[in-house]
């Protein structure tokens, strides 16, 4: 007999009409389940690629800034959130080495593992590739990238304080699902500074071949950049009134 949810299936990943056999699971949906249930895991205990990344991220910007927060390790950063959203002292001391432009840069972007740092991987550097193209298209100075391993969002503002830059974008691996192990965040703040919160960040999510593409991502974080430099603020009081059918996947 047909499950009449069955049509669904081809608009959503999400585990309708899976059919059953008694009153459990079938054998295929059950190892399905299984197959993304470990996908989810294993990206939570992924590490960021750096000899395939940071070669593809040269390409765009020079030598770019490799950080660490205060989580030594995988298992500090699942238990110990707070010491994920700081820098480590030779991290700092790095930043703090760095040549100060005048004027100060426009935008800093920086990367981080966050919970996928599958999702960073595979998606970060074609968003940082559109992004410079459009900061130089704009006329925007750009900070060093910096690549913070073991980080969290709010790592970013003090990444971004200490290079002096007006804004910052974050890319970071997003807390994975059973249907989107690979997905990227990006998170974006105008004036950032150390000990900021959410309510002063603009978030957008999913970004990933079935969800929103790198290109309708990097004209979305641009428009949301722009409403920053024209009304000198960021957070939940910019709204996204972007009137545009975004590109997907």
């Amino acid at each position: 007999m047909n499950d009449p949810w069955e049509f669904l299936r081809s608009h959503t990943p999400a585990r309708i009409a899976q059919g059953r056999t008694g009153h459990s699971l079938t054998t295929r949906a059950l190892l399905a389940f299984q197959l993304d249930h470990a996908r989810a895991r294993d990206a939570v205990f992924a590490t960021l690629d750096l000899p395939t990344l940071l070669p593809q991220l040269n390409a765009v910007f020079p030598n770019p800034l490799v950080l660490h927060s205060q989580a030594v390790d995988r298992r500090m950063y699942l238990q110990r959130p707070d010491l994920g959203r700081r820098l480590n002292d030779d991290s700092r001391q790095q930043l703090a080495d760095q040549p100060k432009p005048t004027p100060a840069p426009t935008l800093s972007i920086v990367l981080a593992d966050g919970l996928s740092a599958t999702a960073v991987n595979a998606h970060a550097p074609a968003v940082v590739s559109g992004l410079a193209q459009e900061a130089d298209r704009l006329g925007w100075s750009l900070a060093p990238l910096a690549v913070v391993q073991q980080g969290r969002v709010a790592i970013a503002d003090e990444v971004a304080y200490a290079l002096e830059a007006e804004m910052v974008v974050m890319l970071i691996g997003e807390r994975p699902g059973l249907s989107s192990p690979d997905s990227l965040g990006a998170y974006l703040t105008f004036a950032p500074q150390p000990g900021l919160t959410d309510e002063s960040r603009n978030c957008i999510s999913n970004i990933r071949p079935e969800g929103l593409s790198a290109e309708g991502a990097v004209q979305k974080i641009v428009y949301l950049l722009r409403e920053f430099t024209s009304k000198r603020l960021s957070g939940f009081q910019i709204k996204d009134e972007m009137d545009l059918e975004l590109p997907r996947g």
